[in-house]
């Protein structure tokens, strides 16, 4: 078991990602990735998280960032996992009643025989591009918005941000969420990024932004450039690189 690895596992609405990397951040074999299964239990993902993990080289511990709320390892709320077939399909009350209050960490720690941390996905994200001075802010663009902030470096109480509203009761993951984008095309989404950007600015009045997740590289070069010096755009994979950070930054 490498001693010095980590497992770092990034939980998406429509993927599932993992990868192999050293304290460092450098990784030591290829990222493997499968979609988002639905329905999706939380014995399911526990499944999946394995199963993934035996296709990889031995670690000494794991990180695993999930959407939504998550506190020392519990999930309070998660809002695709809980749905029938993914995002923006219909809600399963069961599936909610399982997810809330489900001890993540305590299940994957036994099934994966190693320490756990599990986050959230935009704060094991923040994990792996924060520079760890002043306050930080990290929106991540995917399937819907993702956020954490840091100060000094350390992480911050969780903030749903995602689901406060922004315009007529459409909350943040609707506005800039991947069906909006879909809908719009990267032209106007991307102009709806900066005036989502705008309006946060007086509310953190942060020292720098990242702006990362899967939809960060679908920003239009004329938006980028308007961003303003505080706003850095930042890789997807900065997930995964958070994954082996994150236990010498969160825990």
């Amino acid at each position: 078991m490498g001693t010095d690895l980590t497992l770092s596992v990034d939980c998406g609405g429509t993927g599932i990602k993992a990868g192999v990397l050293d304290d460092a951040g450098t990784s030591h074999a290829p990222a493997v990735r499968v979609p988002t299964p639905y329905p999706l239990p939380p014995d399911r993902l526990v499944r999946t998280v394995v199963e993934l993990a035996a296709d990889l080289p031995s670690t000494a511990r794991a990180s695993i960032g999930l959407p939504g709320m998550v506190r020392h390892g519990v999930v309070v709320r998660t809002p695709h996992y809980i749905t029938r077939s993914g995002p923006r399909t219909r809600v399963e009350p069961a599936l909610e009643a399982a997810w809330s209050g489900y001890d993540l960490r305590a299940a994957l720690q036994d099934a994966l025989g190693r320490p756990v941390l599990v986050v959230n996905d935009a704060e094991l994200h923040g994990a792996g591009v924060i520079a760890g001075t002043g306050l930080e802010l990290v929106l991540t663009l995917g399937t819907g918005l993702g956020s954490a902030h840091f100060d000094g470096g350390r992480l911050a109480p969780h903030l749903e941000l995602s689901h406060a509203p922004v315009r007529r009761g459409t909350t943040y993951d609707q506005y800039l969420g991947e069906t909006e984008r879909r809908r719009l095309g990267d032209g106007l989404w991307s102009r709806r990024v900066l005036r989502a950007v705008e309006g946060l600015a007086p509310v953190f009045c942060w020292d720098r932004l990242y702006l990362g997740g899967g939809n960060a590289r679908r920003l239009t070069p004329p938006v980028v450039a308007r961003l303003g010096p505080d706003v850095v755009v930042v890789p997807n994979s900065a997930a995964l690189v958070g994954g082996a950070r994150a236990w010498h930054l969160l825990v």
